[in-house]
């Protein structure tokens, strides 16, 4: 980066209103990458003869062998529009569903995202999924419809049919913001033709038109088709270049910080926006306590650990003392820097509203809040869908045991949407994610590179265990006979559910916030007298007080928490995560003495007791299904709906257009594995197949009965259920 941007992007920093945070989001294989780079060269930092080439942001050697990218880059570039700079903090983001965990942390970070669509595939899964993504974090979209010139060149499409299309898509992406945008943003942050906030054209070629800048400069629809079609795309590009349309829309139309924290704040922060450091959030006072949440973490060979931050208050400092507030330590800031793409420039100071690159925080992890004192911690970023693919990982060599844990540590910090567990009881490693490529790209081919052989297992099925009756009162008495406790089971309410699924209700809250909690609850039906008895949440499990009068019940109360979770971590089925359950404590008898209600009397009674209850409350698994989208040629439909049907797949829906068919299915994660192969056998290597969505299902009984065995067996636990 130049002497003089550097010193331009330093007088910027300090001036919200010229600051735009935005992401590019779209489904695999639609431009994002290519965007980015015609983005970073418009603002002087890459040759424009590379952009397109070069892909800048995909600096990772994995990203340039695959030809896709893995991890969210970031970049803070100057634009000039009529004379003004402004600072564009860019992050260009993965569009393969497996790894859709770093779009969703890349959306705390910005206040508006650029969302992708290709002009001939149209609206794709992934391009729902990232929409998506924005919404949840109130990310205000604007959309850019790319390869437009294949329209014009490759399909020779008519004016008339390159509007219909265009209409469409426009039709299809206002359709998603109406379904995932809250009430008031819903037709407020629709995307329009006229207004400029949709722009057309082609990130390879370079060039880009919206209606204003056609406005603006005279240039007509008419000339652009006549210049593409006849391969004069560097006398349009300089007529229209794409960096000069796409962020003067983005400037135009996405918001500066100030005013998107306005209405982000109350969204992703649930403390008192009252409160003086709600009010520095909200003012984006830059004097006021530092707040700022971690949205990324990655190693840097020089440097140790480098933490990617949004800072919504404050101003951090080199030298700086900051608390970790979920870990509740403190740590110094040796460097704070901004992003050029796969460098860093280090800076003194920078101030809220800005996306920073921090040394010093070793043991940050993503979705961390930071602050210059203890404050309300910002909601936990949840990805949409959770991790259904588990492998089994264990070293060819019993003395990389340690470097293998210690990989697998720092992994799931970079990305939470992996996780990693330990299971005590039979010692194996398990590693989850979104899919096969997610573990193959974050875990078995970094490890491969850093010289740790592994062996891993077929991908495994996570299924979680669940209770379809109310269960009687179970009693339970502690080892030593002086401790009793009355425990029963009852399913969650739908409704009730959907608000801890949808992460508006989690343990930090109710810790912290147990009022705001229960009016959540409350609004989606639960009884408030039983709302306000909630002492934990886990894995989307609630555990009541229910007692009346019990004495040192409180003291023991973490003791029971404890024990909580742990059965709801592995349950008496098959030893599987357990959901949608409330277990109410209704009864307690304990010594006076506490040195006889110790850890050792009280979490294997209470364990256990919930376990019975389960046993006795209609015990059920639950099993991941795939919403997909299958795109296949119209003459092997036939093929495609007998592969789904092989599958215990369920067609959902079917449409045909200029010969090819989309065809939408819901498959048990189960029967998925091999399907790509699958696939293409069937289709004659012309069919793919995108994830739309991932959801839980009873398994049917005839089927669960040989599942539990064949889970129980894997895990070395007795068979029957004990």
């Amino acid at each position: 980066m130049a002497k003089d941007k550097t010193e331009i992007i330093k007088l910027l920093m300090h001036k919200p209103e010229f600051i735009r945070n935005i992401g590019i989001a779209a489904h695999i294989d639609h431009g994002k990458t290519t965007t980015s780079d015609n983005l970073v060269a418009g603002a002087g930092m890459i040759a424009e003869e590379l952009a397109g080439q070069q892909q800048f942001m995909d600096f990772d050697k994995q990203e340039q062998e695959r030809g896709i990218t893995i991890f969210a880059a970031n970049v803070s570039m100057v634009h000039e529009v009529n004379g003004q700079n402004y600072l564009i903090n860019l992050i260009d983001t993965p569009g393969h569903v497996d790894f859709g965990g770093d779009v969703t942390r890349a959306m705390r970070a910005v206040d508006g995202a650029v969302i992708l669509t290709d002009a001939v595939e149209g609206v794709m899964p992934q391009t729902e999924t990232v929409i998506r993504q924005a919404l949840r974090e109130r990310v205000k979209p604007v959309l850019f419809i790319n390869k437009v010139d294949r329209l014009i060149k490759e399909l020779q499409f008519t004016p008339e049919q390159m509007q219909e299309r265009f209409v469409r898509i426009i039709g299809q992406v206002n359709g998603l913001i109406s379904k995932y945008a809250e009430k008031e943003f819903a037709e407020k942050w629709h995307v329009k033709v006229d207004n400029g906030t949709v722009a057309f054209g082609s990130a390879y070629r370079k060039w880009a038109i919206s209606v204003p800048y056609m406005k603006a400069t005279g240039l007509t629809f008419k000339e652009i088709i006549d210049l593409s079609s006849q391969g004069r795309d560097d006398e349009l590009n300089k007529k229209a270049p794409l960096h000069k349309i796409l962020l003067n829309m983005v400037i135009d139309h996405l918001p500066n910080p100030r005013q998107a924290q306005e209405y982000r704040i109350a969204k992703i922060w649930k403390g008192d926006v009252a409160s003086p450091e709600g009010q520095d959030m909200i003012k984006l006072n830059e004097s006021g306590t530092l707040s700022a949440i971690i949205t990324k973490v990655n190693p840097d060979p020089h440097a140790g650990y480098v933490a990617t931050a949004r800072l919504f208050s404050g101003t951090i400092r080199k030298g700086d003392e900051v608390c970790l507030i979920g870990q509740k330590k403190r740590e110094r800031v040796q460097q704070v820097s901004i992003y050029k793409g796969p460098q860093r420039i280090q800076m003194d100071e920078i101030t809220a509203g800005n996306i920073v690159g921090i040394v010093g925080l070793n043991d940050a992890f993503s979705g961390e809040t930071i602050s210059s004192k203890e404050i309300y911690p910002f909601e936990s970023i949840k990805h949409i869908f959770e991790p259904v693919v588990t492998k089994s990982v264990e070293c060819e060599n019993p003395g990389d045991l340690a470097k293998l844990i210690s990989f697998l540590r720092n992994a799931t910090r970079e990305d939470p949407t992996l996780v990693s567990k330990i299971n005590e009881e039979t010692g194996e490693t398990l590693v989850s994610g979104l899919g096969e490529l997610h573990i193959d790209a974050k875990i078995e081919r970094p490890l491969k590179d850093r010289g740790i052989a592994v062996k891993t297992s077929l991908p495994i099925v996570m299924y979680r265990e669940t209770i379809r009756a109310l269960s009687p009162e179970i009693e339970e008495k502690s080892p030593n006979k002086h401790n009793k406790f009355v425990v029963r089971v009852e399913p969650i309410e739908p409704d009730v559910f959907k608000v801890l699924e949808e992460g508006k209700v989690d343990d930090t809250m109710i810790k912290k916030n147990l009022k705001g909690a229960v009016q959540l609850l409350v609004d989606a039906g639960m009884n408030r007298d039983e709302a306000k008895k909630i002492v934990a949440s886990h894995n989307k499990n609630l555990l009541i007080d229910g007692s009346k009068g019990v004495q040192y019940l409180n003291e023991v109360m973490k003791l029971i928490i404890e024990a909580f979770e742990s059965v709801t971590e592995s349950g008496p089925l098959a030893g599987e995560a357990c959901s949608e359950m409330k277990v109410i404590i209704t009864d307690a008898n304990l010594h006076e003495d506490n040195v006889h209600r110790g850890p050792a009397q009280v979490i294997p009674t209470v364990a256990q007791a919930i376990k019975r209850a389960m046993m006795n409350a209609k015990p059920s698994l639950l099993e991941p299904l795939q919403i997909i989208r299958i795109d296949t040629p119209e003459e092997t439909v036939g093929n495609v709906m007998s592969l789904i049907q092989n599958r215990r797949g369920q067609v959902l829906d079917t449409t045909i257009e200029q010969g090819t068919a989309a065809v939408k299915a819901k498959i048990p994660v189960a029967d998925t594995f091999g399907m790509e192969a699958a696939l293409k056998s069937n289709t004659g290597g012309k069919g793919f197949y995108s994830l739309i969505d991932v959801t839980f299902e009873r398994m049917p009984e005839e089927l669960k009965q040989e599942v539990v065995r064949k889970i129980r067996q894997r895990k070395g636990l007795p068979d029957p259920v004990a």
